[in-house]
């Protein structure tokens, strides 16, 4: 995403809107005023994501990309945290669904996206392989342990973690993502630079001013602000309409990642589209990497704290399809090189995806 010099109009009045729709409510205006509080959710989470940006490239690296990366998580947690206040004791898998949802989304559909457009646009694309394979390994491992571990440990029977287990991983997880960031911006950043990283005109735009960066910081919060409380007036609605079309519980966890990841997923095909691969996969699983390593200590730290209960472990066939995309990813990034034929079989796993969940 391109930053201005000075802050859009459309980023200011999002976060305004929203908290002005959520105020409204308060009134109970009525079931035609959802879609406007639908409307100032999704404005005030495309804000927040631009007003991080802005931000993260005054700061500069490794702190930008913490920047970036707190604040999708903020957004993520927040709508996870909003959602179990609601639903209680029936939402003990939330956490587990939205953040497998998002290595489903990223893994398979942003990045097949990504692959089929990049390839259709310019037939073949490639990129580096030594920091996607750093991404990958970094993420299939924190999956794995935080998801698929669950269901065979003894102390307490899966899909659930004892207390000491659950800080446990917790810590874990921030280790790893905390590696991963030291790697990707300080020790071998050129790993996950494109190849035309040094005519990248983006990269090397002028950073903005110290009144613009304090302005948008200011508008993140309230950014974020909104997003808690229009996702938590949404829920006992969005519950509803699940319940009425008998969808499963799960279906809210794709909700809730597909609304937190829009904002990385259209700059990833952008990039995908412009010969830009590199930047592509570094948003996608960079993403991946904060959502399950961000969120799943911090969704830890609340279930310690409030004696929730918090059920990580996937069914078996959640584990296959997360098996099956890692090996996939796993091949179909291993050349450096792709095609359109990697790109459809990601998609392709993407729609199983869907498919399942809805009718499994």
């Amino acid at each position: 995403m391109k930053i201005s010099p000075s802050l859009p109009l459309w980023s200011i009045a999002s976060p305004i809107l929203g908290w002005l729709v959520y105020a409204v409510n308060a009134l109970q205006p009525g079931s035609w005023f959802i879609a406007l509080l639908v409307a100032g959710l999704m404005a005030s989470v495309l804000a927040a994501v631009y007003h991080a940006e802005v931000v993260a490239h005054k700061v500069g690296e490794p702190f930008g990309t913490l920047v970036l990366a707190l604040a999708v998580t903020l957004i993520e947690v927040a709508l996870i945290v909003s959602l179990m206040l609601a639903g209680g004791e029936a939402t003990t898998g939330l956490a587990r669904d939205t953040v497998f949802a998002a290595i489903m989304i990223i893994l398979n559909g942003i990045v097949g996206i990504c692959l089929l457009m990049g390839a259709s646009q310019h037939r073949e694309q490639s990129f580096g392989q030594h920091g996607v394979s750093a991404s990958l390994a970094t993420l299939a491992a924190i999956a794995v342990l935080t998801l698929v571990l669950p269901n065979y440990t003894l102390t307490t029977a899966g899909p659930f973690y004892s207390s000491s287990q659950l800080a446990f991983i917790a810590v874990i997880s921030l280790v790893l993502y905390g590696t991963f960031v030291l790697v990707q911006t300080v020790r071998h950043r050129d790993y996950f630079l494109p190849p035309n990283a040094a005519g990248d005109a983006e990269a090397h735009a002028e950073p903005p001013s110290n009144k613009v960066a304090i302005a948008a910081a200011v508008l993140l919060l309230a950014c974020l602000g909104a997003v808690v409380l229009l996702a938590k007036a949404l829920a006992p609605t969005l519950e509803v309409g699940l319940d009425n079309l008998g969808a499963p519980k799960s279906v809210v966890g794709i909700i809730i990642a597909a609304i937190v990841l829009l904002p990385e997923g259209l700059a990833a095909v952008r990039a995908a589209r412009a010969n830009r691969l590199q930047t592509s996969l570094n948003l996608a699983i960079g993403s991946a990497l904060a959502s399950i390593g961000l969120t799943i200590p911090a969704v830890a730290v609340v279930s310690l704290a409030t004696g929730w209960t918090l059920s990580l472990g996937l069914d078996i066939k959640s584990t296959v399809l997360l098996m099956l995309s890692f090996i996939v990813a796993g091949f179909s990034l291993s050349t450096g090189r792709t095609t359109v034929m990697q790109g459809m079989v990601h998609l392709v796993i993407f729609a199983v995806y869907l498919f399942t969940t809805i009718v499994p």
